[in-house]
């Protein structure tokens, strides 16, 4: 990923060219490697580069063959090389970049490119061959990358586009999250919605889409592995992050098997090269010595987790790193340096959701550490607890019609909560984080499975299957990778049907004791007695969230900023605690006292 940022619709734009690279420095920690300004008739592109693919030549902003097209980029697209094969041959390609081919696609296809790429993106496209100019925006379905939507009276019907709330709060009075799955088109001044899946509107009040299809567990499990392989397309050192849990652990494993597959091809093809060159009698057989050293010399996946000292995350990922064989690479941290860097993570993050701050302090500094090994790109398990009701809050819907349609909502809503965590705690390092399963068409078959499949009870009478699996959160997910007679085992029983743990638990239960011990200590009653004065719109609940308001209002003090942020809030009606950690829901303990 990278850092992007544009402005359009301004007069003598060569004139704010100083200003506007200001602001794009703010953006400098999401693209280290190279920064890029395009300054056009009636606009600026910058861009901050992370190189990940096309290392040698994608740098942005991309500029077309006839220099009329101009296209900077935050993200990556998957299916860029069957893309360009769909192209006639007088497309012509400048880089090896997967981003360039955006470029023919929108003169070939206009804005309708958007719903052909698969992947996570975030774009902003100038287009100076008309007049007036046009750009196009887009963001991708599910809001994997953030962006950012502004207006200002300096420049009236000028449009601003950032990757960051940081890049505009300066310059704009009005600012918007950018809508995941939408494209603006400055021609007519839209925002339409070009993602249209077969499970979109499964939360509508009036008459809500509602699956019937039964689990295919081979299906299931082809998808989620066809989503891990895209994904690993990188030039640059890679990892997966690892906390033990089922989403991260059935990411690592699949990884684990990708990665063991292109090392074995790439071995094997360079033997067929070295006995192809060689001339005179065949060559020798290795030995067995010779052999075990060129397989200890191919490459292995990297793992990595954090934790507090002996936290339930950092045990749970050395098991199943160990059964991965990975190399596994786990940092402790003390509740005193996660306190630390909090006011760092909000500043990163942009958001006062308590939630979010929580989980995202241990991603911020694991993220530290995995980038000082020299590594760019990481997979990471955000989504499948949305997509399959993974949540232990979910265990008290009342029917499967509601139970998917609370699904429906929070994988709507990722872009706001996990997926503005992942993104942003790993970016504020220069470390990208992909999310396989988020992929469409991952998210096409698992969000059309019947919910009545998804359900689930805990509690000392829970149900078993006829192999005496309980049927806990995420069943189906879980039988799609249970172990195969077959086949290799993908994880240990003990990992694949480990309880959900929320990630700011499993780091460890006295992380959070620690961040509301420190807002006691911090917010006076007073203070928090006079909260709704000083904030009538979310207004904190709690001595932790008037903390973590405190601290974001003095690093975005703006009205415009503060309307950006959303939090999450836990559904009462369902018997859910205010309180979003794992251990406020009855259910969690109810659960350890079954096992």
């Amino acid at each position: 990923m990278c850092g992007i940022l544009a402005v359009h619709g301004i007069k003598n734009p060569a004139a704010e060219r100083t200003r506007f690279l200001a602001f794009s420095k703010r953006l400098r920690h999401r693209g280290p490697d190279w920064s890029g300004c395009f300054v056009g008739k009636e606009g600026i592109l910058l861009h901050e580069r992370l190189a990940i693919v096309g290392v040698d030549t994608g740098a942005q902003p991309l500029v077309s063959e006839d220099g009329q097209v101009i296209l900077a980029v935050n993200g990556e697209i998957y299916n860029h090389l069957a893309l360009r094969a769909t192209l006639s041959s007088t497309a012509k390609f400048k880089t090896h970049s997967d981003c360039e081919v955006i470029i023919p696609l929108y003169k070939k296809h206009d804005k309708d490119l958007c719903s052909m790429l698969d992947g996570m993106f975030s774009f902003i496209l100038l287009d100076e061959s008309v007049t007036p100019t046009r750009v196009i925006a887009s963001r991708d379905p599910i809001g994997i990358t953030t962006l950012y939507q502004g207006w200002s009276s300096k420049h009236p019907g000028a449009t601003y586009f950032a990757s960051e709330l940081k890049a505009l709060v300066d310059e704009c009075d009005t600012i918007i999250s950018f809508p995941p799955g939408h494209v603006y088109d400055s021609r007519d001044q839209s925002t339409t919605r070009y993602f249209q899946p077969s499970w979109w509107d499964g939360d509508s009040e009036t008459n809500p889409v509602i699956p019937t299809t039964p689990a295919d567990y081979t299906l299931l499990q082809e998808t989620l592995e066809a989503a891990v392989r895209k994904r690993l397309m990188s030039e640059v050192p890679y990892g997966v992050l690892l906390s033990g849990g089922l989403d991260s652990s059935l990411i690592a494993s699949i990884a684990a098997r990708e990665t063991e597959k292109v090392a074995r091809a790439q071995y094997e093809a360079r033997q067929r090269k070295l006995a192809e060159s060689t001339s005179g009698p065949p060559t020798p057989r290795m030995d067995d010595l010779t052999q075990q050293a060129m397989l200890a010399s191919w490459p292995q996946l990297h793992s990595f987790s954090i934790g507090l000292e002996n936290s339930p995350d950092l045990l749970a990922a050395r098991k199943a790193a160990h059964f991965l064989g990975t190399v596994h690479h786990e940092y402790v941290f003390t509740v005193q340096e996660g306190l630390d860097a909090i006011p760092d993570v909000i500043y990163h993050l942009e958001t006062y959701d308590v939630t979010t701050v929580r989980a995202s302090t241990p991603m911020y500094l694991l993220s530290r550490k995995i980038k000082a090994m020299g590594v760019k790109m990481v997979l990471s398990g955000e989504g499948s607890d949305e997509i399959l009701g993974g949540y232990l809050y979910f265990h008290a819907a009342p029917d499967s019609n509601s139970f998917h349609q609370e699904c429906v909502r929070r994988v709507k809503n990722l872009h706001t909560a996990d997926c503005l965590r992942a993104n942003k705690s790993t970016m504020a390092w220069g470390l990208e984080a992909r999310v396989p399963f988020l992929d469409k068409a991952f998210l096409e078959v698992a969000m059309n499975i019947d919910a009545k499949e998804k359900m689930f009870k805990k509690d000392l009478n829970q149900a078993v299957d006829e192999d005496g699996c309980p049927k806990m959160e995420k069943y189906i997910l879980r039988k799609a990778f249970d172990c195969r007679p077959e086949g290799t085992p993908y994880l240990p029983k003990s990992i694949l049907w480990r309880q959900k743990e929320q990630f700011s638990d499993g780091v460890g239960y006295s992380w959070i004791d620690g961040i509301k011990d420190n807002a006691a200590a911090f917010v006076s009653d007073k203070d928090f007695a006079k909260r709704a004065e000083r904030w009538s719109v979310d207004t904190p609940d709690t001595k932790e969230a008037y903390y973590i308001r405190e601290i974001f209002d003095g690093l975005f003090p703006s009205e415009a900023a503060a309307k950006t942020a959303v939090r999450w809030i836990p559904r009462g009606d369902w018997g859910c605690s205010s309180d979003p950690s794992g251990r406020s829901v009855s259910i969690h303990n109810a659960a350890y006292e079954t096992n």
